[in-house]
């Protein structure tokens, strides 16, 4: 059974920063191309980074140059580094597979003063 297990959301001022942590069990990261999905209240899901089984990470232009996604592969775990935060970023944060057959349960990140 596959799990994905986000954590590390909060409320953030703009400017700052915070890492998002997602645990995986029941499929390999290092073997799996792995992504994060935000969404926004009244929006459609948007993917915001992947990264592949060979470890190159790709971004949305809404967040090139702020966010960096990374992954431990002896904690079979993928991170979501966010720099630079601004109220526009604000959204439920997903972990999931980079074909999107599985998600984790969300993480909240809210950038706000």
């Amino acid at each position: 059974q596959v799990q994905l297990v986000e954590s590390g959301g909060g409320l953030v001022q703009p400017g700052r920063s915070l890492r998002l942590s997602c645990a995986v069990a029941g499929l390999s990261v290092s073997t799996n191309a792995m992504g994060w999905c935000r969404q926004a209240p009244g929006l459609q899901p948007e993917l915001v980074a992947t990264i592949t089984s060979g470890g190159r990470p790709d971004y949305a232009d809404s967040v090139k140059g702020r966010f960096t996604i990374s992954r431990d592969n002896a904690k079979n775990t993928v991170y979501l580094q966010m720099n630079l935060l601004k109220p526009e970023d604000t959204a439920l944060y997903y972990c999931v597979s980079a074909d999107r057959a599985y998600w984790g349960q969300g993480t909240q990140v809210t950038v706000s003063s």
